[in-house]
């Protein structure tokens, strides 16, 4: 009897590979339920993070009645060249000592890269989207061999930063009001996001030249930015404008011309009221609107 039941109770080969294949199937579907938490609790917080410099540059604009440059070029009044909205919105992110010690840099060296100011590779988390692993730590860029930190949100400049600039953050030596926002700044972008180039040339937080000098690329972005860049015959980009689309991974060097995120689907955006949204690829047809602070038209965000 006893070796009856031994043989009654043993799994034939192919009843294993039926459990095998079972349980594969299985741990398959744990894995992407998984993911998917995890990719949705990462756009959340990066949600979070956008609501906060959002709400930085509100209470910017509340001290100086005026939104911050995008971008301060070389002869800016402040004498800060280079460096931009996010550096403007320090003391408003409980990092005033931070703030302090930027100005004394540029008061102490004008120029922020050679020798390297010293904050130029201070990671600050305010400025991150924890779906991107690469701007955790500071970076060496390929192209000038700064070591830097950056940030995963570039201003809104409109159609482009270099030419255009119709939106509400760029290089300029005066800064826009809400009043100005004649579209309604429940119906404008003020922040996108936009993860760092591929080589660690363009994203910089504490300043960055962008193309042409302009910051295009690095701290502020249209919604249709053109490739400025020397093209010459093989470069991985090539000319034109570039539209709101997903990107292919962090490795994809164009991604650095368009918004985008790590997110499936789209990106984060912070409108000037304050709100974010997240905006799916198929909204790039209404985001030209958007992206203009006073071009009166009539947009429906998706």
């Amino acid at each position: 009897m006893g070796q009856k039941d031994e043989r009654r109770f043993a799994f034939t080969l192919i009843e294993l590979l039926v459990v095998i294949g079972i349980i594969s199937i299985l741990m398959g579907l744990l894995l992407s339920a998984v993911q998917k938490v995890r990719a949705a609790a990462a756009r959340t917080q990066c949600q979070n993070t956008a609501k906060q410099l959002g709400l930085a540059l509100h209470l910017y604009h509340d001290t100086r009645h005026t939104l911050p440059p995008g971008h301060r070029s070389p002869t800016h009044p402040e004498r800060m060249p280079y460096s931009g909205w996010c550096v403007s919105a320090l003391p408003y992110l409980e990092q005033t000592a931070l703030a302090s010690r930027a100005e004394a840099s540029y008061r102490t060296r004008p120029s922020p890269f050679y020798p390297p100011h010293t904050d130029l590779n201070t990671v600050v988390p305010a400025f991150l989207c924890p779906a991107d692993s690469r701007t955790l730590t500071a970076q060496t860029s390929m192209v000038t061999k700064n070591v830097v930190a950056f940030t995963a949100y570039l201003g809104v400049a409109g159609r482009d930063a270099s030419v255009t600039r119709d939106g509400v953050l760029y290089q300029q030596d005066s800064a826009i009001r809400f009043g100005d926002i004649t579209d309604g700044t429940s119906n404008t972008l003020l922040l996108g996001e936009r993860p760092p180039s591929a080589d660690f040339q363009y994203g910089w937080w504490y300043a960055g030249v962008g193309q042409q000098l302009t910051g295009s690329a690095d701290m502020v972005l249209g919604v249709r930015e053109p490739n400025l860049q020397t093209i010459t015959e093989g470069a991985a980009c090539g000319p034109g404008r570039y539209s709101f689309r997903a990107a292919a991974g962090f490795n994809d060097q164009c991604g650095m011309f368009h918004y985008w995120s790590p997110h499936p689907g789209g990106a984060n955006f912070v409108f000037a009221d304050g709100g974010v949204r997240f905006l799916q690829y198929s909204a790039d047809a209404v985001l030209l609107g958007l992206a203009s602070r006073s071009g009166a038209e009539t947009v429906v965000p998706e």
